[in-house]
């Protein structure tokens, strides 16, 4: 995890999948992870079977592997399948990072809330670290969607994940997600592991159906 130990800001994006686009058939993700230069230091792959990716889309349980610029996978995301609604608060979203794969890093947990979207990330122990809070609509029109980054009084923000409005033509006949992450520079690198694996969950549960901003 060298590469992100020295960055406040990561990069996300979605490689264009031209078969999706098209048919309109989901495949499997594929994305970039870059540092503010544009430069790749990572590289992810989504896992799992056609059933889920096609009738389950947003909700799909999933399997994403992270490697460097070496083919060395260095974190691993895993996600079950489990409810997306409010109205059932017992079975939210759980997602579990490994760092190195094989070790937790951590979780993210979807919180219940009437209105807005809500995460906690958990260090390996489970115990809380950070709170995620998104807007009352991610529909974005035209602009970044933002999901500060808080402290646990849910009072101080110190970063936030920013899904990217890219543009008519790039949201609506490629489907991509580009995101950023940014985070204190100090902050654990595990935890900034798990910042990404929710980065892919906001991605998936928010943006993966949806005209991305329009």
């Amino acid at each position: 995890l060298f590469f992100i130990e020295q960055l406040d800001r990561i990069i996300i994006h979605q490689q264009v999948e031209l078969l999706e686009a098209l048919l309109g058939t989901e495949t499997c993700s594929k994305y970039e992870i870059k540092n503010h230069l544009g430069q790749r230091v990572y590289f992810a792959v989504e896992e799992n079977v056609c059933f889920d990716r096609n009738f389950c889309s947003p909700i799909r349980s999933f399997t994403i592997r992270i490697a460097d610029n070496a083919g060395r996978e260095v974190i691993t995301v895993n996600r079950p399948l489990r409810c997306n609604s409010c109205w059932f608060p017992c079975f939210l979203q759980e997602l579990e990072v490994q760092s190195p794969p094989g070790t937790i890093a951590g979780y993210v947990v979807q919180n219940w809330d009437p209105f807005l979207p809500k995460f906690t990330i958990q260090n390996e122990s489970k115990e809380d670290v950070l709170k995620i809070i998104g807007p009352y609509a991610t529909c974005g029109c035209f602009e970044d969607v933002d999901f500060e980054v808080k402290a646990l009084n849910e009072m101080t923000t110190i970063g936030k994940i920013s899904k990217y409005w890219s543009g008519f033509v790039n949201n609506v006949f490629t489907n991509t997600a580009n995101f950023g992450i940014q985070v204190p520079v100090d902050l654990d690198v595990r935890i900034k592991a798990v910042m990404i694996g929710a980065c892919f969950l906001i991605d998936l549960m928010f943006f993966e159906n949806s005209l991305d901003g329009l």
